[in-house]
């Protein structure tokens, strides 16, 4: 499997996801598809770092379409809280410079305490996928020759996850399960991956994640 078709899933499971948000403005069972694309997006900004001819442009255009987005993202998330949140390209943005720090770093636990201090930095300012976010980016980078352990930590990080809430409030509801489950999907497809780049698609993600949130945004509005 290409770059370009795990691109492809990506954005249709986040188009589904966001589309449950218009559809009936609250969670949906159209959320449960939709886990499938963040962990897409994650892996491929590892593979990105890997592989682009020019890093520092990559850092400016996720910068650039990061501040395009954020009104659009605004706007859309509004349908869901009115509560203040950075979109996802400010996440993928600090799990690059996560990657590139520890990367860069002569001792690793250097560069995995900068990374803890970058996934803080998400969480607290409100990055879509928060910590998680960051922290599976560099979880796939760290280990991106190794598949087995690449799924493992993963997967821990995304129990992690969904076992705060249930620990927080004293409760477990399925739909954490159900939640659980369809964000790890994506190792079957990371397995099947042979790493070719497939049609380009620089743009794609770019151009489409502030388009279709005014588009649904607009649907919504007339529906309701």
């Amino acid at each position: 499997m290409s770059s370009f078709i795990l691109k492809i899933i990506a954005v249709i499971t986040m188009f589904i996801d966001h589309l449950g948000y218009t559809i009936f403005g609250k969670f949906s069972f159209f959320n449960y598809i939709g886990r499938i694309s963040f962990p897409i997006f994650a892996f491929q900004i590892s593979e990105g770092y890997i592989h682009t001819k020019n890093l520092k442009k990559y850092f400016l255009r996720l910068f650039l379409f990061a501040i395009i987005s954020q009104i659009p993202f605004m706007i859309f998330h509004s349908i869901i809280s009115d509560a203040f949140s950075l979109n996802i390209f400010f996440t993928l943005l600090l799990g690059l410079l996560s990657i590139y720090i520890y990367d860069k770093c002569k001792y690793k636990f250097l560069g995995i305490l900068a990374s803890t201090l970058l996934a803080f930095i998400a969480q607290i300012s409100h990055c879509d996928y928060g910590a998680y976010g960051v922290a599976i980016i560099l979880i796939f980078y760290i280990f991106k020759n190794n598949i087995i352990n690449s799924s493992i930590f993963f997967i821990l990080a995304t129990l992690i996850k969904y076992s705060i809430p249930c620990i927080k409030y004293g409760i477990f509801a399925k739909e954490y399960l159900y939640l659980f489950i369809c964000t790890i999907i994506p190792t079957l497809l990371f397995a099947t991956y042979n790493g070719k780049k497939g049609k380009d698609t620089k743009y794609l993600l770019y151009l489409f994640y502030p388009i279709h949130l005014l588009l649904l945004y607009g649907i919504n509005f007339l529906v309701n």
